[in-house]
């Protein structure tokens, strides 16, 4: 039985669910179907006995982990609708989840394999722990961790346009410019109106969860995360065979910035902060050029 000082504040509340309906737009990539999702999930949670409950220590993770794991069923189902949010409110209206990610990036979801865009969207824009994503997909986290990765490569090659090696180095030179330089004008003119910026920090580092969007508000994230380099450096280098940027901290090497460039203007950005990740860039044998 649930107890007056178990009461839970109703801003913490709302928070919860709109949190649940980000994860399952972001999975389905409808408000419509969202909502749906999200009313079948606290009607599990209210199936469950009083004891059942009371064991389960985080009631927000338990949500979105039963939520994940129906939007993962739907998305499995032969005749799905893809593409396009219906919104799920008034005729014209649009929830401002659904005006801050782009239809581009929606279809480029759908283009990735079930398993792909739920370890996708559960491990790289909501950063929930490979345990629980290992749990929503019915794998073990080195098979999640795999399906992330292919994800980020098909998301990489759908965004691309034929880009010169030559006009990418270009581009990305001036990127490296305007961080260096704090030209915040000129690294949004630099970016594509719908940008999406990626922050990878594998739970190693605080780093920003959810990805951003829009070229003003990237712009400020990496001018951000780059701020007071007294000891930092960045340099424009190779990574992942096209010219990208490494930052150092005290010759430590802290972050790697992969960027996905097409008609000369950054369409992605892929921010790696796991220390993790960064092991091989800090071995004094291997040669990143």
């Amino acid at each position: 039985m649930d107890r007056a000082d178990d009461a839970v504040p109703i801003s913490e509340l709302l928070d919860e669910r709109k949190h649940l309906l980000d994860v399952a737009y972001w999975m389905l990539g409808s408000g419509g179907a969202a909502e749906n999702v999200i009313d079948e999930a606290y009607r599990q949670w209210y199936e469950l006995s009083d004891a059942e409950r009371a064991r389960i220590d985080s009631p927000r993770s338990w949500l979105a982990k039963v939520a994940g794991g129906i939007c993962l069923a739907r998305l499995a189902l032969p005749d799905r609708e893809t593409g396009g949010a219906d919104g799920g409110g008034a005729p014209g209206e649009r929830s401002p989840l659904e005006e801050e990610i782009s239809e581009v990036l929606l279809s480029a979801l759908d283009s990735l394999t079930p398993t792909e865009r739920a370890a996708f969207v559960l491990n790289d824009v909501f950063g929930m722990a490979p345990d629980a994503v290992a749990d929503v997909v019915g794998q073990p986290e080195p098979e999640v961790a795999e399906l992330t990765d292919r994800a980020r490569d098909s998301l990489r090659a759908r965004s691309a346009r034929p880009t010169t090696a030559a006009e990418h180095d270009a581009v990305a030179r001036r990127i490296r410019r305007a961080c260096a330089t704090e030209d915040e004008a000129l690294l949004t003119s630099l970016m594509a109106p719908d940008v999406t910026a990626f922050f990878d920090g594998g739970g190693k580092i605080r780093a920003l969860i959810k990805p951003v969007h829009g070229s003003e508000q990237v712009a400020r994230s990496l001018l951000g995360l780059l701020d007071g380099r007294s000891r930092t450096t960045l340099r424009a280098q190779s990574v992942n065979g096209r010219t990208g940027l490494v930052v150092r901290h005290d010759q430590q090497v802290v972050a790697v910035i992969g960027l996905d460039i097409a008609d000369h203007r950054v369409v992605q950005i892929w921010v790696v902060l796991n220390p993790d990740k960064l092991r091989s860039w800090n071995q004094p044998n291997t040669a990143h050029p």
